[in-house]
């Protein structure tokens, strides 16, 4: 699918049929995920896959009322390791190392005093991390719209409840939960305001 016509077609799906999201088609979400751009190429993004029945419902009573969730063939819980930006220094040497400076003022940058320069408190990085994340979620939702999926973003949850039921680690934050699946629904396109109240001008 030609990229403008996916994110045309994207639509919040919350109907789904039961057909099963096979092993091949979650190992391709996560590859288009794996390659979402993020700062200084940290890559904070984690998931975790969950599709058995009894999850699916448990993961349900997680949330707000999203009970949708439990009909979804596969949910991703999206999440960001808060110990990521620590690997920053690392990470820009990769990027060295590969090329991605060359011929730029960056090209000669001292990565011990780009990391302790970089530096952010716990709410800033939780933010900045945050981010990240997102753009790694959309590019797999996107392409779960390019192999025929629906899904939806879910941020109505306690934190507290999802980390407990998958035991996930202090460190791993959850940003949202995406159930995947074959739409068993065909929704309109949503409303959008107009260009020109998004688009402050060119100057």
């Amino acid at each position: 699918m030609e990229l403008m016509k996916a994110i045309e077609q994207r639509r919040s799906i919350r109907k789904f049929k039961s057909d099963e999201v096979e092993s091949e088609i979650i190992k391709q979400l996560l590859e288009a995920a794996q390659l979402a751009p993020s700062g200084s190429n940290i890559q904070p993004w984690r998931f975790m896959a969950v599709t058995s029945e009894g999850m699916r419902a448990k993961l349900t009573e997680c949330t707000l009322g999203m009970n949708f969730i439990a009909k979804a063939p596969l949910t991703m819980v999206c999440c960001t390791d808060l110990a990521a930006s620590e690997a920053k220094g690392e990470r820009v040497m990769e990027l060295k190392n590969a090329g991605a400076f060359k011929d730029t003022p960056l090209e000669n940058v001292d990565v011990s005093l780009y990391k302790e320069k970089s530096k952010l408190d716990d709410a800033a990085n939780l933010a900045y991390l945050n981010l990240n994340t997102a753009i790694a979620i959309e590019q797999m939702i996107l392409r779960g719209t390019d192999l025929g999926l629906g899904s939806c973003w879910v941020m109505m949850f306690s934190q507290r409840k999802v980390k407990q039921l998958l035991n996930l680690p202090e460190n791993i934050h959850v940003v949202a939960l995406v159930p995947f699946g074959y739409p068993d629904q065909d929704p309109k396109p949503r409303p959008r305001i107009p260009m020109e109240q998004i688009f402050l001008g060119e100057v």
